[in-house]
């Protein structure tokens, strides 16, 4: 059970990927920019939760649903995952919101239904 969290996060990661590819929103849109802008995102929050830790802000609740491997003091594994779960997320919500407000998704579907 050690391996839930992360596993559910894995399953989240790939629907984000899914959704991406479906609809075009970050990388399969311009893969260059993505690869450095998703991991400075990671980075940025690391960095973040660093702090937090140096600080006594942040520490590492223990479950049983987490896989107990650490990648630095009071950073979980998981907290990785999370966090570029979070910052792909945040890419492609802020791409699909851009795109809405501008029409292009009524625009694109326009095209399809009249071809």
């Amino acid at each position: 059970m050690g391996f839930a969290y992360l596993g559910a996060l894995a399953i989240a990661l790939t629907g984000m990927v899914l959704l991406d590819r479906r609809f075009r929103l970050f990388f399969w849109r311009d893969w260059r920019r993505a690869a450095i802008v998703l991991p400075l995102g990671v980075v940025f929050f690391l960095i973040w939760d660093v702090a937090g830790i140096a600080l006594g802000i942040f520490f590492r609740g223990q479950t049983d649903f987490m896989t107990g491997m650490l990648v630095g003091p009071e950073l979980p594994l998981e907290e990785v995952f999370f966090l570029t779960l979070l910052s792909y997320n945040t890419m492609n919500a802020y791409t699909a919101a851009k795109d809405l407000l501008a029409g292009r998704w009524r625009r694109a579907r326009a095209a399809e239904v009249g071809s």
